[in-house]
């Protein structure tokens, strides 16, 4: 379901008047006309449907005006996305690759509903990539994008570079008082001291954050996979051929989505 995401709320009317690049968004990429429905996301995370009042070409405005009516995807006992709340927190530490690897990265995460991507600075890192702040307008639209397409409700966030020591001290924090309901892992090219995902996930009962470790270029090295371990972060290795590392931080959020979400359907029949 696409969706379109708001920096803004409606005024005392349900108004919602966009302008600038939310015009061009709208008039030119959705081309949107006086009449037609569209989903927007509100600040807050609510799903509203919205009609478009008016297009004032003079002034650059969209005027979209929000509906009482229940949005389709909320009928017939569907997902109500506009309180929707995943059950688990996902997390990816990408080590930063190349500029255009990192945008299909974040694009992606954003897609899957990662709730914060983490870049972070090792051994094989690429000095061209490594800014200490990513955190700009440019991964700002590009995750903006991602939710318009795949209409996620997760806010996705992009923390600033850290050091593998600073993202380790990070999943501490987050995991904070209940590290028995957190699980981290680290994608792993070699098999000697790994798991299964399945086996690492075995002995949890209820997993409310995960996180998932992925190498940039180069991988990541004997050292820095000693380090995770002591971290207690769990090597995983699949059974799979080498992925690119923007392949690979799709195909692991993916694989421990779906080993969670399964575990979870399974308990509960």
């Amino acid at each position: 379901m696409r969706q379109f995401v708001s920096s803004v709320y409606p005024d005392k009317k349900g108004m919602l008047e966009l302008c600038g690049k939310d015009f061009r968004y709208l008039k030119q990429v959705l081309r949107l006309c006086a009449g037609d429905m569209l989903y927007v996301r509100l600040p807050d995370g609510k799903l509203s449907g919205t009609t478009v009042a008016k297009i004032d070409e003079s002034k650059k405005t969209v005027f979209l005006q929000v509906c009482d009516c229940v949005p389709e995807v909320l009928k017939d006992g569907g997902e109500n996305q506009s309180d929707y709340r995943p059950e688990t927190d996902f997390y990816l530490f990408q080590f930063v690759a190349k500029g255009p690897k990192m945008d299909l990265i974040v694009r992606q995460a954003a897609e899957c509903g990662v709730l914060k991507v983490v870049p972070v600075t090792g051994k094989f890192t690429q000095p061209c990539g490594a800014e200490k702040n990513l955190r700009n307008s440019r991964y700002e639209r590009i995750v903006r994008e991602a939710r318009q397409q795949s209409g996620s409700p997760v806010a996705t966030e992009i923390s600033e570079t850290l050091s593998l020591e600073e993202a380790c001290a990070l999943w501490k924090k987050v995991a904070g008082e209940k590290p028995e309901e957190s699980f981290a892992c680290v994608l792993y090219e070699r098999s000697e001291r790994t798991k299964n995902l399945y086996e690492a996930l075995a002995d949890l009962n209820v997993i409310k954050k995960c996180a998932v470790f992925c190498g940039a270029e180069g991988g990541i090295s004997p050292e820095e996979i000693d380090f995770l371990l002591e971290n207690g972060i769990v090597p995983v290795h699949f059974e799979t051929n080498i992925l690119r590392c923007e392949t690979a931080a799709l195909y692991g959020t993916a694989c421990l989505q779906n080993a969670v979400t399964g575990r979870k359907l399974w308990q509960k029949k």
